[in-house]
């Protein structure tokens, strides 16, 4: 019974996850980025959303809390140090990301918010 469970949670979570990228990237469309790929998985780790505008490659993590503010509480430092050699192979691997300045982004999405999208999320972390 428990495994029903946690499975059934597990696919509510999927489903949520999902909604929220889909959010993100349309924040970001609205805002002159081009999406390049969703849950993009590397040798390093999953990639949310990797977008492009003008010469700047935004590598995002999309997190949707209760609140914006758990939200943009949720990346801890491992997962930001999973994210930033991700982002690097990634644009190490594909010619024709290698010439773009990654940067690591974060979209917080709250429910009845706007999405806050944060460039360079962690840039003194």
């Amino acid at each position: 019974m428990a495994a029903g469970v946690r499975q059934a949670r597990g696919a509510t979570a999927r489903k949520v996850g999902r909604r929220a990228e889909v959010v993100a990237a349309l924040w970001l469309m609205a805002k002159g980025y081009r999406i390049l790929g969703f849950r993009l998985a590397t040798p390093l780790g999953e990639i949310d959303l990797v977008a492009q505008r003008g010469k700047v490659l935004a590598v995002v993590e999309v997190k949707q809390r209760t609140t914006i503010e758990d939200a943009l509480d949720a990346v801890k430092p491992t997962q930001r140090e999973r994210l930033r050699r991700a982002a690097m192979h990634l644009a190490g691997h594909r010619a024709g990301l290698r010439d773009l300045k990654v940067r690591l982004d974060l979209i917080a999405i709250a429910p009845g918010r706007p999405p806050r999208h944060l460039p360079d999320a962690w840039r003194g972390a």
